[in-house]
Protein backbone atom coordinates (compact mmCIF):
# COMPACT_ATOMS: atom_id res chain seq x y z
CA UNK A 1 0.00 0.00 0.00
CA UNK A 2 1.29 3.63 -1.08
CA UNK A 3 2.35 5.13 2.39
CA UNK A 4 -0.06 8.17 2.60
CA UNK A 5 -3.13 6.86 0.33
CA UNK A 6 -5.58 6.74 3.58
CA UNK A 7 -4.68 10.03 5.05
CA UNK A 8 -7.63 11.93 5.35
CA UNK A 9 -9.77 9.12 3.19
CA UNK A 10 -13.53 8.87 4.19
CA UNK A 11 -14.21 5.44 4.83
CA UNK A 12 -17.28 3.01 5.30
CA UNK A 13 -17.15 0.36 7.38
CA UNK A 14 -19.92 -1.69 7.92
CA UNK A 15 -19.58 -4.47 11.57
CA UNK A 16 -17.23 -2.21 12.72
CA UNK A 17 -18.28 -3.69 16.04
CA UNK A 18 -17.07 -7.37 15.13
CA UNK A 19 -14.24 -8.59 15.93
CA UNK A 20 -12.83 -8.35 12.40
CA UNK A 21 -14.59 -4.82 11.88
CA UNK A 22 -12.86 -3.61 14.88
CA UNK A 23 -9.90 -4.54 13.86
CA UNK A 24 -10.35 -2.96 10.70
CA UNK A 25 -11.69 0.37 11.71
CA UNK A 26 -8.56 0.48 13.91
CA UNK A 27 -5.95 0.11 11.45
CA UNK A 28 -7.82 2.52 8.78
CA UNK A 29 -7.32 4.96 11.97
CA UNK A 30 -4.07 4.36 12.39
CA UNK A 31 -3.37 5.56 8.86
CA UNK A 32 -5.46 8.47 8.91
CA UNK A 33 -8.67 7.61 7.56
CA UNK A 34 -11.61 9.54 8.34
CA UNK A 35 -13.79 6.19 9.41
CA UNK A 36 -17.50 6.18 9.58
CA UNK A 37 -18.66 2.38 11.36
CA UNK A 38 -22.28 1.55 11.37
CA UNK A 39 -23.15 -1.72 12.87
CA UNK A 40 -25.11 -3.62 15.42
CA UNK A 41 -23.90 -3.57 19.64
CA UNK A 42 -20.72 -5.16 20.06
CA UNK A 43 -21.97 -9.56 19.61
CA UNK A 44 -20.26 -10.39 22.80
CA UNK A 45 -19.31 -9.32 26.01
CA UNK A 46 -16.17 -8.90 26.51
CA UNK A 47 -15.43 -7.27 22.56
CA UNK A 48 -12.45 -6.06 21.66
CA UNK A 49 -14.80 -2.39 19.95
CA UNK A 50 -15.48 -1.58 23.90
CA UNK A 51 -11.95 -2.87 25.18
CA UNK A 52 -9.89 -0.39 22.88
CA UNK A 53 -12.35 2.01 23.17
CA UNK A 54 -13.03 2.49 19.53
CA UNK A 55 -16.14 4.86 19.81
CA UNK A 56 -13.77 7.53 20.77
CA UNK A 57 -11.14 7.15 17.74
CA UNK A 58 -13.83 7.17 14.80
CA UNK A 59 -17.67 7.60 14.24
CA UNK A 60 -19.65 5.15 15.42
CA UNK A 61 -23.50 3.99 14.58
CA UNK A 62 -25.55 2.02 16.00
CA UNK A 63 -27.54 0.73 13.18
CA UNK A 64 -28.89 -2.65 11.34
CA UNK A 65 -27.95 -2.85 7.68
CA UNK A 66 -31.14 -5.02 7.04
CA UNK A 67 -32.53 -0.76 7.73
CA UNK A 68 -32.13 0.73 4.39
CA UNK A 69 -33.64 3.84 5.07
CA UNK A 70 -31.20 4.08 8.68
CA UNK A 71 -27.93 3.04 6.59
CA UNK A 72 -28.51 4.89 3.89
CA UNK A 73 -28.82 8.55 5.86
CA UNK A 74 -25.79 7.73 7.90
CA UNK A 75 -23.96 6.40 4.34
CA UNK A 76 -24.92 10.01 2.75
CA UNK A 77 -24.05 11.96 5.58
CA UNK A 78 -20.55 10.60 5.62
CA UNK A 79 -19.87 10.81 2.36
CA UNK A 80 -17.46 8.06 1.96
CA UNK A 81 -14.99 7.25 -0.90
CA UNK A 82 -14.10 3.49 0.02
CA UNK A 83 -16.61 1.18 1.42
CA UNK A 84 -15.79 -2.22 3.24
CA UNK A 85 -18.95 -4.10 4.11
CA UNK A 86 -18.45 -6.49 6.41
CA UNK A 87 -21.75 -6.88 8.80
CA UNK A 88 -22.86 -10.56 8.98
CA UNK A 89 -24.14 -13.21 10.69
CA UNK A 90 -20.96 -14.98 10.86
CA UNK A 91 -21.27 -17.97 13.09
CA UNK A 92 -21.82 -21.41 11.09
CA UNK A 93 -23.80 -23.11 14.21
CA UNK A 94 -26.17 -19.99 14.62
CA UNK A 95 -27.09 -20.17 11.08
CA UNK A 96 -28.81 -23.78 11.73
CA UNK A 97 -30.49 -21.83 14.55
CA UNK A 98 -32.04 -18.97 13.12
CA UNK A 99 -31.68 -19.69 9.24
CA UNK A 100 -34.42 -16.85 8.22
CA UNK A 101 -32.18 -13.80 10.33
CA UNK A 102 -29.03 -15.51 8.93
CA UNK A 103 -30.17 -14.74 5.27
CA UNK A 104 -31.62 -11.37 5.50
CA UNK A 105 -28.61 -9.94 7.56
CA UNK A 106 -26.00 -11.64 4.86
CA UNK A 107 -28.17 -11.25 1.56
CA UNK A 108 -30.52 -8.19 2.04
CA UNK A 109 -27.98 -6.77 4.37
CA UNK A 110 -25.61 -6.24 1.02
CA UNK A 111 -28.45 -5.42 -1.36
CA UNK A 112 -29.08 -2.34 1.14
CA UNK A 113 -25.50 -1.51 1.30
CA UNK A 114 -24.76 -1.75 -2.40
CA UNK A 115 -27.83 0.02 -3.42
CA UNK A 116 -26.20 2.99 -1.12
CA UNK A 117 -22.93 2.86 -3.42
CA UNK A 118 -25.31 2.83 -6.52
CA UNK A 119 -27.23 5.63 -5.71
CA UNK A 120 -23.80 7.67 -4.32
CA UNK A 121 -21.52 10.09 -6.19
CA UNK A 122 -19.08 9.98 -4.03
CA UNK A 123 -18.05 6.28 -3.65
CA UNK A 124 -14.93 4.91 -5.78
CA UNK A 125 -14.01 1.61 -3.88
CA UNK A 126 -16.07 -1.00 -2.87
CA UNK A 127 -15.09 -4.09 -1.00
CA UNK A 128 -17.68 -6.94 0.27
CA UNK A 129 -15.71 -9.64 2.81
CA UNK A 130 -17.35 -12.93 2.62
CA UNK A 131 -15.58 -16.42 3.30
CA UNK A 132 -13.89 -19.20 1.98
CA UNK A 133 -17.13 -21.16 2.76
CA UNK A 134 -18.80 -19.69 -0.40
CA UNK A 135 -17.46 -22.70 -2.30
CA UNK A 136 -19.49 -26.06 -2.74
CA UNK A 137 -17.26 -28.26 -0.93
CA UNK A 138 -15.78 -31.32 -2.65
CA UNK A 139 -13.80 -32.05 0.22
CA UNK A 140 -11.09 -31.72 -2.64
CA UNK A 141 -7.17 -32.05 -1.71
CA UNK A 142 -6.78 -29.27 -3.98
CA UNK A 143 -7.64 -25.63 -3.26
CA UNK A 144 -10.46 -23.74 -4.32
CA UNK A 145 -10.40 -21.10 -6.97
CA UNK A 146 -12.58 -18.18 -7.39
CA UNK A 147 -13.97 -19.93 -10.54
CA UNK A 148 -15.22 -22.69 -8.74
CA UNK A 149 -19.34 -23.35 -7.99
CA UNK A 150 -20.34 -20.84 -5.67
CA UNK A 151 -22.79 -23.49 -3.34
CA UNK A 152 -22.31 -23.27 0.74
CA UNK A 153 -23.65 -26.04 2.19
CA UNK A 154 -24.81 -24.14 5.31
CA UNK A 155 -27.39 -21.94 5.67
CA UNK A 156 -24.36 -19.24 6.77
CA UNK A 157 -22.38 -20.29 3.93
CA UNK A 158 -24.96 -20.36 1.25
CA UNK A 159 -26.38 -16.49 2.75
CA UNK A 160 -22.65 -15.90 1.74
CA UNK A 161 -22.19 -17.37 -1.42
CA UNK A 162 -25.24 -15.51 -2.20
CA UNK A 163 -23.93 -12.29 -1.31
CA UNK A 164 -21.33 -12.99 -3.77
CA UNK A 165 -23.72 -13.76 -6.33
CA UNK A 166 -25.55 -10.07 -5.15
CA UNK A 167 -22.33 -8.60 -5.84
CA UNK A 168 -21.34 -9.83 -9.41
CA UNK A 169 -25.09 -8.93 -10.20
CA UNK A 170 -24.73 -5.37 -9.42
CA UNK A 171 -21.34 -5.33 -10.54
CA UNK A 172 -22.58 -5.95 -13.93
CA UNK A 173 -25.45 -4.07 -13.85
CA UNK A 174 -25.35 -1.19 -12.37
CA UNK A 175 -20.98 -0.20 -12.61
CA UNK A 176 -20.23 -1.21 -15.58
CA UNK A 177 -20.05 2.24 -17.12
CA UNK A 178 -19.04 3.91 -13.48
CA UNK A 179 -16.01 4.74 -12.52
CA UNK A 180 -16.92 2.51 -9.33
CA UNK A 181 -14.83 -0.52 -8.60
CA UNK A 182 -16.48 -3.60 -7.28
CA UNK A 183 -14.83 -6.31 -5.78
CA UNK A 184 -15.22 -9.07 -3.13
CA UNK A 185 -12.81 -10.79 -0.68
CA UNK A 186 -13.11 -14.86 0.28
CA UNK A 187 -11.06 -15.66 3.47
CA UNK A 188 -10.07 -18.16 5.32
CA UNK A 189 -10.59 -18.58 8.68
CA UNK A 190 -9.06 -15.74 10.50
CA UNK A 191 -7.84 -15.61 14.09
CA UNK A 192 -6.24 -13.10 16.57
CA UNK A 193 -6.56 -11.51 19.63
CA UNK A 194 -9.99 -9.90 20.66
CA UNK A 195 -12.01 -12.60 19.21
CA UNK A 196 -14.51 -13.59 21.68
CA UNK A 197 -17.21 -15.32 19.25
CA UNK A 198 -19.21 -18.60 20.50
CA UNK A 199 -18.28 -21.40 18.57
CA UNK A 200 -15.26 -20.51 17.36
CA UNK A 201 -11.80 -22.89 17.99
CA UNK A 202 -9.62 -20.24 19.05
CA UNK A 203 -11.89 -18.30 21.14
CA UNK A 204 -12.73 -21.15 23.08
CA UNK A 205 -9.16 -21.87 24.07
CA UNK A 206 -8.79 -18.75 25.24
CA UNK A 207 -11.27 -18.69 27.16
CA UNK A 208 -10.20 -22.11 28.50
CA UNK A 209 -6.83 -21.02 29.19
CA UNK A 210 -8.37 -17.81 30.74
CA UNK A 211 -10.56 -19.74 33.14
CA UNK A 212 -7.47 -22.47 33.46
CA UNK A 213 -9.78 -24.81 32.47
CA UNK A 214 -9.12 -28.07 29.48
CA UNK A 215 -10.28 -27.09 26.17
CA UNK A 216 -12.27 -29.66 24.01
CA UNK A 217 -12.27 -29.78 20.76
CA UNK A 218 -15.73 -30.64 18.44
CA UNK A 219 -13.72 -31.65 15.25
CA UNK A 220 -10.13 -32.06 15.93
CA UNK A 221 -9.56 -33.83 12.46
CA UNK A 222 -10.87 -31.26 10.14
CA UNK A 223 -8.46 -28.85 7.76
CA UNK A 224 -8.85 -24.95 7.70
CA UNK A 225 -6.80 -22.39 5.71
CA UNK A 226 -6.03 -20.30 9.56
CA UNK A 227 -4.31 -16.89 9.20
CA UNK A 228 -3.87 -14.02 11.61
CA UNK A 229 -6.27 -10.89 10.95
CA UNK A 230 -4.02 -8.71 10.04
CA UNK A 231 -3.15 -11.05 6.99
CA UNK A 232 -6.26 -10.74 4.98
CA UNK A 233 -7.32 -7.03 6.27
CA UNK A 234 -4.31 -5.28 4.75
CA UNK A 235 -4.97 -7.75 1.60
CA UNK A 236 -8.31 -5.98 1.93
CA UNK A 237 -7.14 -2.52 1.89
CA UNK A 238 -4.76 -3.41 -0.32
CA UNK A 239 -7.42 -4.46 -2.93
CA UNK A 240 -9.51 -1.17 -2.61
CA UNK A 241 -6.40 1.00 -2.80
CA UNK A 242 -5.16 -0.87 -6.07
CA UNK A 243 -8.84 -0.25 -7.43
CA UNK A 244 -9.88 3.00 -6.15
CA UNK A 245 -6.72 4.38 -8.93
CA UNK A 246 -7.54 1.54 -11.22
CA UNK A 247 -10.75 0.04 -11.81
CA UNK A 248 -9.35 -2.86 -13.47
CA UNK A 249 -8.70 -4.62 -10.35
CA UNK A 250 -12.33 -4.62 -9.73
CA UNK A 251 -12.95 -8.72 -9.23
CA UNK A 252 -12.94 -11.34 -6.78
CA UNK A 253 -10.23 -12.59 -4.36
CA UNK A 254 -9.30 -15.46 -2.02
CA UNK A 255 -7.09 -14.37 0.72
CA UNK A 256 -5.67 -17.45 2.60
CA UNK A 257 -2.91 -18.75 4.30
CA UNK A 258 0.12 -20.83 2.15
CA UNK A 259 -0.88 -24.59 2.04
CA UNK A 260 1.73 -25.38 5.02
CA UNK A 261 -0.40 -23.05 7.14
CA UNK A 262 -3.75 -25.22 6.37
CA UNK A 263 -3.96 -27.42 9.72
CA UNK A 264 -5.99 -29.39 11.37
CA UNK A 265 -8.19 -28.33 14.31
CA UNK A 266 -6.24 -30.70 16.29
CA UNK A 267 -2.77 -29.02 15.69
CA UNK A 268 -3.95 -25.61 15.94
CA UNK A 269 -5.02 -26.65 19.33
CA UNK A 270 -1.62 -28.18 20.32
CA UNK A 271 -0.01 -25.49 18.98
CA UNK A 272 -1.87 -22.84 20.93
CA UNK A 273 -1.27 -25.09 24.34
CA UNK A 274 2.38 -25.07 23.51
CA UNK A 275 2.47 -21.30 23.28
CA UNK A 276 0.38 -20.45 26.42
CA UNK A 277 1.80 -22.75 29.00
CA UNK A 278 1.05 -22.73 32.17
CA UNK A 279 -0.16 -26.78 31.94
CA UNK A 280 -2.68 -25.77 29.60
CA UNK A 281 -4.32 -29.70 27.78
CA UNK A 282 -7.32 -30.25 25.36
CA UNK A 283 -9.63 -33.87 24.79
CA UNK A 284 -12.21 -34.35 22.03
CA UNK A 285 -15.72 -33.43 22.90
CA UNK A 286 -18.29 -36.12 22.04
CA UNK A 287 -21.25 -34.71 20.65
CA UNK A 288 -23.86 -34.53 18.15
CA UNK A 289 -23.14 -31.52 15.93
CA UNK A 290 -24.45 -30.10 12.47
CA UNK A 291 -22.20 -31.21 9.54
CA UNK A 292 -19.51 -28.69 9.06
CA UNK A 293 -16.78 -29.36 5.66
CA UNK A 294 -14.07 -31.68 6.90
CA UNK A 295 -11.41 -30.77 4.69
CA UNK A 296 -11.35 -26.77 2.85
CA UNK A 297 -8.39 -24.58 2.01
CA UNK A 298 -8.16 -21.85 -0.62
CA UNK A 299 -5.82 -21.67 -3.88
CA UNK A 300 -5.00 -18.17 -3.93
CA UNK A 301 -3.07 -18.10 -6.89
CA UNK A 302 -4.75 -14.93 -8.07
CA UNK A 303 -4.30 -12.45 -5.64
CA UNK A 304 -0.41 -13.30 -5.53
CA UNK A 305 -0.40 -12.81 -9.40
CA UNK A 306 -1.97 -9.66 -9.62
CA UNK A 307 -0.55 -7.95 -6.50
CA UNK A 308 2.66 -9.64 -5.82
CA UNK A 309 0.93 -10.51 -2.25
CA UNK A 310 2.02 -13.11 0.32
CA UNK A 311 1.28 -13.81 3.33
CA UNK A 312 3.35 -13.12 5.98
CA UNK A 313 2.47 -14.77 9.47
CA UNK A 314 2.85 -18.73 9.10
CA UNK A 315 0.46 -20.26 11.76
CA UNK A 316 2.58 -20.28 14.88
CA UNK A 317 3.43 -16.88 14.51
CA UNK A 318 0.05 -16.20 14.28
CA UNK A 319 -0.89 -18.24 17.37
CA UNK A 320 1.54 -16.45 19.26
CA UNK A 321 0.39 -13.30 18.48
CA UNK A 322 -3.12 -14.18 19.65
CA UNK A 323 -1.26 -15.20 22.80
CA UNK A 324 0.47 -12.26 23.98
CA UNK A 325 -2.76 -10.25 23.04
CA UNK A 326 -4.88 -12.61 25.65
CA UNK A 327 -1.88 -12.31 28.34
CA UNK A 328 -2.09 -8.73 27.75
CA UNK A 329 -5.49 -8.24 28.36
CA UNK A 330 -5.25 -10.94 31.02
CA UNK A 331 -3.01 -8.45 33.05
CA UNK A 332 -5.12 -5.58 32.29
CA UNK A 333 -2.41 -3.67 29.98
CA UNK A 334 -2.65 -1.41 27.14
CA UNK A 335 -4.03 -3.17 24.61
CA UNK A 336 -4.61 -0.35 21.89
CA UNK A 337 -0.77 0.42 22.05
CA UNK A 338 0.07 -3.29 21.89
CA UNK A 339 -2.20 -3.18 18.52
CA UNK A 340 -0.54 -0.03 16.86
CA UNK A 341 3.06 -1.46 17.49
CA UNK A 342 2.09 -5.13 15.52
CA UNK A 343 0.61 -2.81 12.81
CA UNK A 344 3.65 -1.03 12.55
CA UNK A 345 5.71 -3.90 12.77
CA UNK A 346 3.39 -5.59 10.26
CA UNK A 347 3.41 -2.98 7.83
CA UNK A 348 6.78 -2.13 7.06
CA UNK A 349 7.18 -5.92 7.30
CA UNK A 350 9.83 -6.15 10.01
CA UNK A 351 9.07 -9.42 11.87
Amino acid sequence: MAKNFWYGKKVFVTGHTGFKGAWLAFILNHFGAQVTGYALEPPTSPNLFELIKLDKEIFSVTGDVRDFDRLKKIFDASSPEVVFHLAAQPIVLEGYKNPAATYSTNVMGTVNILECVRQSSTVKSFLNVTTDKVYRNNEWAWGYRETDTLDGIDPYSNSKSCSELVTACYRRSFFDDREVAISTARAGNVIGGGDFAAFRIIPDCVRAALNGEKIFVRNPNSIRPYQHVLEPLFAYMMIAEAQYDDKKFSDCYNVGPDERDCVTTGDLVKIFCERWGEGLTWEILSTNLPREANFLKLDCSKIKSVFDWSPRLEISAAIEKVVEWTKIYRAGENLSAYMERQIKIFSEDKQ
